[in-house]
């Protein structure tokens, strides 16, 4: 059994997580390497596997506590792609980089390919459908692999037409809370989940905003909580950055709000920006406790 994490653990602070068991009592920082050449945030490999090993080997190093490898966009507007082709970017990758010592997550809404990808030694599948596809809870019920179901409105390809919500908090909570509760009826343990809102997944700049403003809510839920927020249009909204690569400064604002709002991980491109940004809020937290102590 292989543990990461500084501080001691307990079975409430615990994600299952394949063969790890990652401590929550700290914020996880999730690199992601993306094996499209369609990505948003500019930092695609185009399918080269030389090229996405060593991006991850880099996100490693910048001190990643998890890998997401996704080998199709999810982007708005991005066209799917087939299973075996998802695959193929896919498994020469993760032969590689699941023997590293850390967890890799999958990115894929595809049960074909969660079982692919749980066979060949991926810990988690990162889904944006939130295993509604056919399949894909049983998938996920007969491994060890841990999960994290993502709300969207829509779909990639119309997500960003016209999203609408009475109380946006109140209903990707719900959703999210439903999709928690068709996990257990399969037998996936709790200590197995993470919970996403899904930034960007079918919803405006308000609505994200609004998201992560009440982000805490999410915790009604009763499981972890993942923040994807890096690099994302709704940084760009407020503050004028074109493109993903420019929105570095944003991105590392929005995961300490997001951790600061009780997010347990963040997936982010900018590991080590990242990491630094959450050390001194850890140490201000810390000097806090201690001058209450």
């Amino acid at each position: 059994m292989r543990e990461r994490g500084l501080y001691s653990l307990t079975a409430m602070t615990l994600l299952h997580c394949g063969s790890f068991r990652l401590s929550l009592n700290r914020p996880l920082i999730m690199g992601i390497v993306n094996l499209t050449s369609d990505s948003f945030s500019g930092d695609g490999v185009g399918g080269g596997a030389a090229a996405a090993i060593a991006h991850a080997a880099a996100q490693r190093d910048a001190g990643a506590d998890l890998l997401d490898l996704g080998a199709e966009s999810s982007r708005p507007g991005a066209a799917p792609v087939p299973a075996d082709v998802e695959i193929a970017r896919l498994l020469p990758v993760l032969h590689v980089v699941r023997d590293w010592g850390l967890p890799i997550s999958v990115d894929t809404a595809k049960p074909q390919v969660m079982r692919a990808a749980i066979d060949a030694g991926a810990a988690m599948i990162n889904d944006i459908l939130a295993l509604q596809a056919p399949g894909a809870l049983d998938v996920v019920a007969a491994s060890d692999a841990a999960v994290c179901l993502m709300h969207m409105q829509g779909e990639p390809r119309t997500m960003q037409a016209h999203p609408h919500y009475t109380n946006v908090t109140q209903e990707v909570r719900d959703f999210l809370a439903a999709r928690v509760a068709a996990c257990a009826a399969v037998g996936i343990a709790r200590e197995r989940l993470l919970i996403d809102p899904g930034f960007g997944f079918g919803k405006t700049v308000e609505h994200n905003y609004t998201l992560l403003r009440e982000l805490q809510r999410l915790g009604e839920v009763g499981v972890p909580v993942l923040a994807g927020l890096s690099r994302k249009s709704m940084l760009g909204a407020v503050t004028g950055q074109p493109n993903g690569v420019a929105r570095v400064y944003a991105s590392v604002a929005a995961a300490v709000l997001a951790v600061s709002r009780g997010a347990k991980i963040v997936r982010v491109h900018d590991v080590a920006a990242t990491r630094d940004a959450l050390a001194v809020f850890a140490a201000m937290n810390v000097a806090a406790t201690e001058k209450g102590a």
